[in-house]
């Protein structure tokens, strides 16, 4: 990309004035989102473990001509997150979206993960965005709802359809997040609570894997029936809908982001040879080291 700002399918100013918070948002997806909700006017709020990488977000936005801080909390600890909604309000003054992104797992067999392990991968992918989507609607969204102003949620969860081989601890709490998210919608309306599932996505974190995973990495494309994997940039367009008010009756929903790939079997062999076409509007995307 040759542009020096996000480059959206969203008109300008659609989040003036808002305050979005994008948990995860030091790198990856969270980092993409963060981006083109600024560069929407929203002010963002940086959520995560890792304070050099929030600051160089927050130092990317700011050179885009956006707003945002960084928060360091590590979201499945409950009187942390308890505090750092508290301090985001302290700041904007109000939280109208949450983005639940933040999330990890490591790659092995049910057999192969011990006690810690599933409860780590769990407390994270499923814990954590509990707490963080609880601590913003009764410490804001409710009494803003209230009043007229109803806030938008989106969990963003992962292609568990079908089962998550060598992630089933991932798989599992995925599956969870799905049903909080349904539950919510109806017991916390009219805030909007949806889901976004992300399929194989163009990400930093296809580099976190251990070498032996990249050549099933790199073979991926050819198990979709759109050929490809996907950008984030499209992962955070469905995202920033979701929060828009053309979503407005839109909430207890989830949004696959996967290229059809669930809808790909064996007794259904994958015809199409021709890559669509991709969107990519993020001016800082980069392509993961294990596709060049």
């Amino acid at each position: 990309m040759t542009t020096s700002r996000y480059a959206s399918v969203y008109r300008p100013g659609l989040f003036a004035g808002q305050v979005a918070v994008v948990t995860g948002g030091g790198s990856g997806l969270g980092r993409c989102t963060a981006h083109e909700l600024a560069s929407l006017g929203a002010g963002v709020a940086l959520v995560g473990r890792k304070p050099e990488k929030l600051e160089q977000v927050r130092g990317e936005i700011a050179q885009a001509g956006g707003v945002a801080r960084g928060y360091v909390c590590d979201i499945r600890e409950e009187e942390a997150v308890q505090s750092t909604v508290s301090a985001i309000l302290k700041d904007f003054g109000r939280i109208d979206a949450l983005v639940n992104n933040a999330g990890g797992q490591f790659a092995a067999p049910l057999e192969a993960i011990s006690q810690k392990g599933w409860e780590t991968v769990v407390r994270t992918n499923l814990t954590g965005g509990f707490l963080m989507a609880r601590e913003c609607y009764t410490q804001w969204m409710k009494r803003a709802a209230a009043a007229g102003n109803a806030g938008a949620i989106v969990n963003i969860i992962a292609d568990m359809w079908q089962g998550m081989p060598t992630m089933g601890h991932s798989g599992a709490a995925r599956a969870g997040m799905l049903n909080f998210t349904e539950t919510a919608a109806f017991e916390w309306a009219p805030v909007r609570v949806n889901a976004v599932a992300p399929g194989w996505i163009a990400s930093s974190g296809m580099d976190q894997y251990p070498p032996e995973m990249q050549e099933r990495i790199r073979s991926l494309p050819r198990m979709a029936p759109l050929q490809r994997v996907g950008t984030e940039s499209e992962v955070s367009a469905a995202i920033c809908f979701l929060l828009s008010p053309g979503a407005a009756f839109i909430s207890g929903s989830c949004i696959r982001v996967d290229g059809a790939v669930p809808n790909a079997k064996i007794s259904r062999p994958i015809q199409n040879r021709t890559p669509s076409a991709e969107f990519n509007g993020f001016h800082l995307a980069a392509k993961p080291k294990v596709f060049r």
